[in-house]
């Protein structure tokens, strides 16, 4: 187990600006602290437990990723080493290491920038109602987890903590943000996903989709937040692919499936996981961090 599992930051004397899902955000001036919790949600509802090394996970992964795409749009990051930060945060190392960035104070979109290459989740059960997702007429006959014709941008809105997220139609993102910015979105969310689905093949991993967010920063599109992680992505190893049915994953899909095999209504309060569920979660993240980046956690 890790030495620290962190559900929640305690920094006194740095401003707290708020406590999203996953991470916290404080206030430093020019520049905001991003730190990764352990803590998970699904369906929009943060759970009782959190994940061991999940937030090491999302931070080192992220960072990676953005290193990958930095020819394609330039990214929040100002620095990732602790010891490079205000000194007024160097007593709360033990808390940051690992988990934590210091960002570029950018003007967040409010929508949220899906691509889907392959047919699952609420794409899947849109499809069935419609054969359309987000406006997109795909082809009759598609089988679930199949891969599409071509790689989809599928907007979303950004719900507030505790509220659901609902997929828009790109005409709608284009109300909300602008023709000329959503093409932008839209191409750049595209070309983020297929470079990330072209290394992930090579490590025998199928990206079926990704939740990317830009911002804005000086008028510059920038993407922000955290990149094709398990919490952002669905993980899929290549070795057990199969259409028509659910996949194995390397992402919170494991515990989503569990939820709902217990019945959870989706809204507050969620039960707790058992030790099991948590055990897994945790080494199915480690793992697609590992394949991925070649980034191994001891996490015996």
């Amino acid at each position: 187990m890790p030495s620290q599992i962190l559900k929640e930051s305690n920094l006194p004397g740095i401003p707290l600006l708020g406590r999203g899902k996953v991470r916290d955000i404080y206030d430093l001036g020019s520049s905001l602290l991003m730190v990764t919790t352990d803590r998970l949600s699904a369906f929009d509802v943060i759970l009782p437990d959190p994940i061991p090394y999940k937030g090491e996970v999302l931070n080192r992964l992220s960072l990676f990723w953005f290193r990958q795409m930095e020819d394609l749009v330039p990214n929040h990051i100002l620095s990732s080493n602790p010891s490079e930060f205000h000194p007024l945060l160097r007593p709360y190392g033990g808390q940051l290491q690992d988990r934590s960035v210091v960002v570029k104070k950018c003007r967040p979109l409010p929508i949220e920038a899906i691509v889907r290459g392959y047919i699952s989740g609420s794409g899947w059960k849109d499809y069935l109602d419609s054969g359309k997702i987000s406006g997109h007429c795909l082809p009759a006959g598609l089988k679930e987890s199949q891969k599409l014709p071509r790689p989809i941008f599928t907007p979303s809105t950004k719900a507030a903590l505790g509220l659901h997220d609902e997929n828009i139609s790109v005409a709608q993102a284009e109300e909300m943000i602008g023709l000329e910015l959503a093409g932008q979105v839209a191409d750049l969310s595209i070309a983020v996903y297929e470079r990330a689905a072209s290394v992930a093949a090579a490590a025998g991993i199928i990206i079926a989709d990704t939740k990317l967010e830009f911002g804005l920063y000086n008028g510059e599109l920038t993407l922000i937040d955290e990149a094709l992680t398990p919490d952002s992505s669905r993980f899929w190893p290549g070795d057990d692919y199969e259409p028509g049915r659910t996949q194995k994953s390397f992402d919170k899909q494991y515990v989503r499936d569990y939820l709902e095999s217990v019945g959870f209504a989706k809204k507050p309060p969620a039960p707790h996981l058992p030790p099991q569920v948590i055990a897994q979660t945790s080494r199915l993240y480690v793992e697609a961090l590992h394949r991925l980046s070649g980034i191994k956690i001891d996490s015996a």
